[in-house]
């Protein structure tokens, strides 16, 4: 084949190298327009896995680059004066410069053809001249911009700016950040070796914080000396450096670009590295997306019986490995975008956030890069948590936590979960039998599923309730097994079904309206909930009025049934999220339009609620923190409005969830998917929060626990296909301190030997 390699980066004399490898007898030239040594930027950082690529790829070059790396394995975090280390992490740095002249070599060595100071100016004279053009040619690349209607690029230019430079400061034990607070905000450094001189010193800050500076204005050196002031006391003297020769002024600076094309490939033209995707420098990933790509086309070129096929392979391989990559750099990028919101955190809860900020690197994950630095901060966390400071070093879960006068042996809990099988209201055995498993499994806190405030409040028949005193007497016995059997606590979530009540059990067609017997709806405006749902009414003041006193009376049988927590149900389209969502509510009163407005009667519930609920028993509210239907609805920044109206009307938990506020929502599905929005509630207000949705492992648990994105975690699912989930996690992840219920000890025996046995054998 007569290749054309547009670009002469990584990827560009990679692939070319690749590709003799294979097959000398391939025509490979390399086109670049800039010198052979100029580089912009100033150190790559490789993790030990990617150089194992390299090193089965091509062990020659990959040695040679062996050769010049500064190698660290340490991560120090410079915060609020305290710089946290953990160690374990394997990470290599070269110079960009020195990795390019290596690649080079080899690539020489193997006979590839090397055009410098080239502009390779119309693509299309080398689509006819070469049979394969590879548009290696960068962020910026031309390539992908000529033929932009074919490969359908994705560009996402992110808020943070950022400036490369380099210092020759000795930073060769750790890769290093570091976070100032200016006169005119923070702004933070990704500090890392490459040589024996010279270390990479990335300078990042928000737009904000840029604009107050008055960078716009000043010259490059200026730029350059005033973040050498900001951080001076970690340059013991040194200067920082640019080697952006070809730039002026506030140019020196960017903002990264989130770039994915829907297409990889035109014809005889494939797209590689940052042309085709990019990933943030903060995972330091983009040179090993470059590798990876051009190994990977590479083999297709050789295995596969015609170029479209190689093509097809490489596109759907790559396109989706760089999606999970991305994924990871959205959640890292992310973090720093958002990074003011942690800055209060405790130095050490703070570095543990940064190092698990894009969920690569979990709680157990850190355990085995550096199991003395987690204990520790797994003995920071229990002792702030109030545990005794004698007491055995437990992972996050099972530190304990209080609210009012409630303390829970944990923060696991039982999500609410319907259950359908209430006859006319009442709980029956199959309640509790459900809810007195669980409370044994070993979870702190158990809820009900949404209790409803009366016979039109319920979702379907099967739904339970608390308006007639055969309710409260069913779910006194209930409370009265939790207490005298378990060390559980119990909590009843009321709610009122609205527009999506008067619908089948939830095996049958959920959400789907009664085939007979059915009742009239309300809701906070006529409209349905779908299609197939009947029209609701208009809820009228005075119905409002005595719904609200459904609420009340609610309230006050959950304390005579014996509930030690009572939340309010805001959430999923039900009544009170059809207030508070604007694509549920278009009224035209006092309670329609503004978020205060859309507020003013959920408020006006929970307050009253408030008043007859005993002040020493906590109480929460449930709210869907986004409609995913846009900005047409409720907003994660909107969310975070409404948890501090709760709060200002006494709620001491915010649950936060997500969604199934309309048909038209679509979410975007993932681990922890949900974390998110608790997150940004519970550090952008400080109060507390409880993180629901696909959660359902001890590692998801701890590590958001430990970074401070919430104070309790709900596991629903997992609780349904295992009452005794905690316990098990427990056993699975070492840990011998949970208590269980005394007839099963032979059982949690067995369980312990069995588990240790499995970890020996994993550890052998």
């Amino acid at each position: 084949m007569r290749i054309a390699c547009l670009g002469g980066g990584p990827a560009g004399l990679y692939f070319a190298i690749s590709m003799k490898l294979r097959d000398p007898s391939h025509e490979v030239v390399v086109i670049e327009r800039n010198r052979a040594n100029d580089t912009f930027g100033w150190g790559v950082v490789l993790s030990d896995d990617a150089l194992e690529n390299l090193e089965t790829n091509d062990p020659i070059s990959a040695q040679a680059i062996r050769d010049s790396f500064a190698y660290w394995d340490d991560i120090a975090v410079v915060h609020d004066g305290v710089r946290t280390v953990s160690g374990g992490h394997g990470f290599a740095g070269i110079g960009r410069k020195q990795m390019l002249i290596l690649l080079q070599q080899r690539a020489r060595e193997l006979g590839v053809e090397l055009r410098f100071e080239t502009e390779f100016g119309n693509v299309e004279d080398y689509r006819r001249d070469y049979d394969l053009v590879v548009a290696a040619d960068g962020i910026n690349s031309r390539v992908r911009t000529q033929y932009e209607d074919v490969f359908k690029p994705d560009i996402d230019n992110r808020e943070c700016k950022f400036i490369w430079l380099g210092t020759h400061q000795k930073f060769d034990d750790a890769f290093t950040f570091i976070f100032e607070k200016t006169e005119h905000g923070w702004m933070w450094a990704h500090v890392y070796q490459f040589d024996n001189d010279t270390a990479t010193f990335i300078v990042e800050c928000q737009q904000d914080t840029w604009d107050r500076w008055g960078f716009q204005d000043m010259s490059k050196e200026e730029i350059v000396e005033t973040c050498r002031k900001v951080f001076a006391r970690h340059l013991d003297g040194h200067e920082l450096i640019s080697n952006a020769t070809h730039l002026r002024g506030s140019a020196v600076w960017m903002n990264f670009p989130r770039v994915i094309c829907e297409k990889w490939y035109h014809e005889n033209i494939v797209l590689m590295g940052d042309a085709a995707a990019t990933a943030h420098f903060s995972i330091g990933s983009g040179s090993r997306l470059a590798f990876d790509s051009a190994i990977t086309l590479a083999n297709y070129l050789h295995s596969e019986p015609d170029m479209k096929a190689a093509f097809d392979r490489y596109q759907a391989e790559r396109r989706l490995e760089v999606l999970r990559l991305q994924s990871a750099a959205r959640n890292s990028l992310e973090w720093f975008e958002q990074v003011e919101r942690y800055l209060d955190l405790d130095p050490v809860q703070f570095a543990y956030s940064l190092l698990t900020r894009s969920q690569r690197i979990s709680h157990e994950n850190l355990r085995l890069r550096d199991p003395e630095w987690l204990e520790s901060a797994e003995k920071w966390f229990q002792t702030q948590a109030g545990a005794d400071p004698d007491a055995p070093v437990r992972a996050p879960m099972f530190a304990p936590y209080k609210l009012r006068d409630m303390t829970l042996k944990n923060r696991i809990v039982v999500s609410p979960m319907a259950q359908y099988k209430a006859v006319d209201g009442t709980p029956t055995d199959w309640h509790l039998i459900h809810y007195g498993e669980r409370a044994k499994g070993g979870a702190a806190l158990v809820f009900t599923e949404m209790t409803c405030v009366s016979p039109e409040g319920r979702i379907t028949p099967g739904c339970p309730g608390l308006y007639a005193p055969e309710h409260e007497a069913a779910w006194r016995r209930l409370t009265d097994f939790v207490h005298a059997e378990t060390d559980a606590r119990i909590c009843c979530q009321i709610g009122h079904s609205g527009r999506k009540g008067s619908t089948n059990l939830g095996w049958e067609g959920i959400d789907t309206p009664l085939a007979q017997d059915n009742w009239s709806v309300v809701s906070a405006s006529a409209i349905p909930w779908s299609r197939g749902n009947a029209t609701p009414r208009e809820a009228t003041r005075e119905e409002l009025d005595e719904i609200t006193q459904q609420f009340v009376a609610a309230a006050e049988m959950a304390e005579r049934a014996g509930f030690d927590m009572i939340e309010l149900h805001a959430a999923h389209g039900y009544l009170l999220s059809s207030f508070i969502s604007p694509v549920s509510n278009k009224r035209q009163d006092e309670f329609g339009g503004s978020l205060e407005n859309r507020l003013r009667w959920p408020l006006q519930v929970f307050a009253a609620m408030r008043k007859v609920w005993p002040a020493h028993k906590p109480m929460s509210v449930r709210i869907s923190a986004n409609d995913w239907v846009g900005e047409d609805g409720v907003t994660p920044a909107e969310a975070v409005e409404i948890a501090r109206a709760f709060r200002e009307v006494g709620a001491d938990l915010v649950d936060v969830s997500a969604g199934q506020t309309s048909v038209e929502g679509r979410p975007v599905y993932g681990r922890m998917f949900q974390t998110p929005f608790s997150d940004r509630i519970r550090n952008e207000t400080g109060i507390p929060t409880m993180a629901v949705g696909n959660i359902y492992e001890a590692d998801h648990a701890n590590s958001i626990l430990m970074a401070g994105r919430a104070d309790l975690v709900a596991v629903g699912r997992p609780h349904l296909a295992d009452p005794y989930w905690t316990l098990h996690e427990a056993t699975r992840i070492g840990d011998r301190h949970a208590e269980w219920p005394l007839p099963y000890l032979n059982g949690r025996d067995q369980a312990w030997r069995l588990a240790d046995r499995e970890a020996e054998a994993i550890r052998a």
